[in-house]
């Protein structure tokens, strides 16, 4: 039974181990290019996304979406919540449209959660 007992222990300890060690890691939101009409949007967008708050930090990035449409960083922002609050296509759909508009944008491109939803 003590073996057991050791045995789980263990487990958990490696289960929080690789938690904290993939902490960090998750994909985060992009400021806008300076000058661009969705800028003020996506830094309270940010704001409230590093906070946790999906809901507002979706308002934000929706309107930074709709103040600059050809803007890569609003549509990529506005992939990641809707990915977060369970929207997957709607998050794929935002990623798509991130990718063809930010050709130039590395972070984009390289995002490790942009590319398995677009199969990449």
């Amino acid at each position: 039974m003590m073996k057991i007992a050791a045995l789980a222990a263990c487990a958990a300890l490696l289960v929080t181990a690789s938690a904290w060690a993939d902490m960090g890691k998750e994909a985060q939101p992009l400021k806008a290019m300076a000058g661009s009409k969705a800028e003020g949007h996506l830094n309270e967008g940010i704001e409230h996304y590093g906070m946790g708050h999906w809901d507002i930090a979706k308002k934000h990035f929706t309107a930074g979406e709709q103040a600059d449409p050809q803007s890569a960083e609003a549509h990529y922002d506005l992939a990641l919540v809707l990915d977060k609050t369970g929207d997957h296509g709607g998050a794929t759909a935002h990623f798509q449209k991130a990718h063809d508009l930010g050709k130039a944008n590395a972070a984009i491109h390289d995002s490790e959660i942009l590319k398995p939803q677009l199969r990449m």
